[in-house]
């Protein structure tokens, strides 16, 4: 996680003065990092640590005590992140977050810029990045070109992947999809017009390509709307309809328009409702259960009958004529 970028701020510390700078007793000059004081003692002083006099010699204050340079940089000196030195009663010191650089360690981890006074991100894991290394350090990579996606750039989300929108494009014709609707092929994307030609299934009745929905009879898809009754026009999609010639009918339709009549009952033959067995003899045709023997009602399906006029009758009943 990055932290907003920001300035590190930084004090020199100014070069450690003599006796003969003309300072008081009490003068002292902000040298080292922080609290840290740097100046020549005038009178009879000694160091914290050596006991060593500090009198007419370079000091540093550590938390209000007098130290020797000496002392200061084995004891007191902060050490580098970076070198892993000790930074040094006359070096300049950068701190953050309770980690301390020379100047010249203070740089990106990556293109090793320097970055005093500069814009940076620290990472989770310490490392200092410039601007530029964090935003790529930090931001995904296309799906097309493997570039990184730095902020701000428009792109194109899809299943947790990311494309430049420029590198978002048809598997086929290769034109960039960007903001319009898309179809998928395996791992492939494909714009409408493309997918449309390569794998829609063409409607058997107007021929254009079936994008969603449609209905499948006899092995061939359909538009819905082009699945209608050749008379009436009713969409027949989840309704009982029958085919005659290559075309289809509603029930309705077929019975008025189309279906023969029976030669017994004069109804229309459909095969809908009861029984759908009829029988054909030279132009005529009858249900099943109408091919009956005119005088007895006995049925004469699949059997010998005798046809007077419009009339059947079984062999018996023709000889009592």
């Amino acid at each position: 996680m990055f932290l907003s970028p920001v300035i590190l701020q930084t004090r020199r510390r100014p070069s450690l003065i003599t006796a003969a700078d003309s300072c008081d007793s009490h003068c002292s000059v902000l040298t080292g990092p922080r609290s840290y004081l740097s100046s020549t003692m005038t009178e009879r002083f000694d160091c914290f640590y050596c006991r060593e006099n500090l009198q007419g010699k370079k000091y540093a204050k550590k938390d209000e005590k007098p130290v020797c340079v000496r002392c200061f940089d084995k004891l007191c000196a902060n050490t580098c992140a970076e070198c892993r030195k000790p930074i040094g009663a006359d070096a300049k010191e950068l701190t953050h977050k309770n980690r301390h650089w020379h100047e010249g360690c203070f740089r990106c981890a990556k293109c090793y810029k320097p970055l005093a006074n500069e814009p940076f991100a620290a990472k989770d894991d310490g490392k200092i990045m410039c601007g530029k290394c964090g935003d790529r350090d930090g931001s995904p990579r296309c799906q097309g070109c493997y570039k990184v996606i730095t902020p701000g750039a428009k792109n194109v989300e899809y299943k947790h992947k990311v494309w430049h929108e420029e590198c978002f494009i048809c598997f086929e014709c290769k034109q960039p999809i960007r903001s319009q609707s898309f179809l998928t092929k395996g791992d492939e994307m494909y714009c409408t017009g493309c997918h449309e030609k390569k794998f829609a299934k063409h409607c058997a009745r107007c021929k254009e390509a079936i994008t969603s929905g449609g209905i499948t009879y006899q092995d061939q898809p359909w538009h819905s709307e082009c699945f209608v009754c050749n008379t009436c026009k009713k969409p027949l999609a989840g309704a009982r309809f029958t085919a005659h010639e290559d075309q289809f009918y509603c029930v309705n339709c077929y019975k008025a328009d189309v279906a023969k009549k029976c030669s017994g009952c004069q109804n229309p033959i459909t095969g809908f409702g009861r029984g759908t067995n009829v029988v054909n003899y030279e132009d005529k045709t009858w249900h099943e259960y109408c091919f009956n023997c005119k005088k007895c009602s006995l049925s004469m399906a699949h059997k010998r009958f005798v046809i007077n006029g419009n009339d059947i009758y079984c062999p018996d009943c023709a000889k009592k004529l």
